[in-house]
This record gives C-alpha cells, structure tokens and sequence, in this order.
C-alpha cells in the first residue's frame, strides 16, 4: 500500500525512513571504530563478537578488514 492509498498527503512516512536510515548508517561508523578500538587494545575477536551478539566469524567477516 502506498502512502497515497492511505489518504496521507505528506511524506511524513518516507522522511522518517530517510532519518532512520542515515542514523544508522552513523552507528554503523561509529560501531566499525569502535570495534577497530577494541581490537587494537588486544580484546578477542570472541570477546568482540559476544558485544556484537555474532560469532567470532561474522565479526571477524564484517570488521575484520578495518584498518
């Protein structure tokens, strides 16, 4: 259904999503440094990945190649 279906008129709807999307775009800049931190102060890709609530090969797969 779109947003014309439903009889709204503006696009209060997409604007959210559009918000949405660049806030997590940023966590996600600031979750790959922070887990790049993490890594260089030693913790394991295991203690990574239970923060994360992955396994240590889909941290390791995801952040692993951060520099």
């Amino acid at each position: 259904m779109t947003i014309a279906a439903t009889g709204e008129s503006d696009d209060r709807a997409l604007r959210r999503v559009r918000e949405l999307t660049e806030q997590r775009r940023q966590i996600e800049r600031e979750l790959s440094a922070a887990v790049r931190l993490a890594h260089r102060s030693g913790f394991s890709w295991e203690s990574i990945a239970a923060c994360l609530g992955v396994t240590r090969q889909a941290a390791h797969r995801k952040y692993g190649r951060i520099k």
